[in-house]
């Protein structure tokens, strides 16, 4: 999900910070984990997140776990205890 303040320039910008395999340390990784984390809450999935900065779901994953955000769910039915009938 993309979302609407952000520019095209700043994506170019992300991107190009975000080569695949490149390290993100320090205060780029802060920015980073705090932008995930942002839109993550917004509703954005995991594979969306990944596939916007370029990186694994591995590494998203990580991210959002490190920065402290609580995971959703897979979602889809669920299994629980069937209505009892008379």
């Amino acid at each position: 999900m993309r979302s609407p303040e952000r520019t095209s320039h700043e994506e170019a910008r992300v991107a190009e910070t975000l080569k695949k395999g490149s390290r993100v340390t320090g205060a780029a990784r802060d920015k980073l984990a705090a932008d995930l984390k942002k839109q993550y809450d917004s509703g954005a999935s995991i594979r969306a997140l990944a596939e916007s900065t370029g990186r694994s779901y591995g590494f998203v994953h990580r991210m959002l776990s490190e920065s402290g955000v609580t995971l959703r769910g897979r979602g889809g039915a669920t299994r629980g205890k069937k209505a009892a009938t008379a």
